[in-house]
């Protein structure tokens, strides 16, 4: 990535729907090399470009942070497993305590327990699990930080 691309994408961490003549205006640059940059970024893999929604405004009123202590020799293979679960929506390899935190969206209560016990609890390899309600969402990765300069 140069100069340009990064800038790019920070205008794309702005507001990710931003039109291209926008940021091609924005940066001094033709709206084809906006266009061709994007494209070739998003092919790399480099971003992603997605909606985000706030859960509580679609009815998932019990998400949850939960962290997971696996086998260490089968922790690839129990991530792969919570990853396939449609609750999930984050699942990431930590130091410390944990080795997983698996953020999760659940209707209610009781499907976070049912969640827990039916699934999360039946994959083989877990050993511990703390969960964490989530209580108010002060800020959500749109727009997070880092912005890349």
């Amino acid at each position: 990535m140069d100069e340009l691309d990064l800038k790019i994408v920070n205008e794309l961490q702005r507001d990710g729907r931003m039109p291209f003549t926008n940021i091609a205006k924005n940066l001094n640059v033709s709206e084809g090399t906006v266009r061709n940059r994007v494209a070739r970024l998003i092919d790399e893999q480099v971003i992603h470009i997605v909606g985000m929604l706030d859960p509580a405004r679609v009815g998932f009123e019990a998400p949850a942070m939960i962290g997971v202590t696996v086998k260490p020799a089968i922790l690839e293979s129990v991530a792969e497993t919570i990853a396939s679960f449609p609750e999930v929506s984050y699942l990431i390899m930590v130091s410390g305590e944990f080795d997983l935190f698996v953020e999760v969206f659940c209707r209610d209560r009781d499907d976070l327990a049912a969640f827990l016990n039916q699934k999360l609890h039946q994959v083989n390899g877990v050993v511990r699990t703390q969960t964490f309600m989530t209580l108010k969402i002060f800020k959500m990765a749109y727009g997070a930080q880092p912005l890349i300069k």
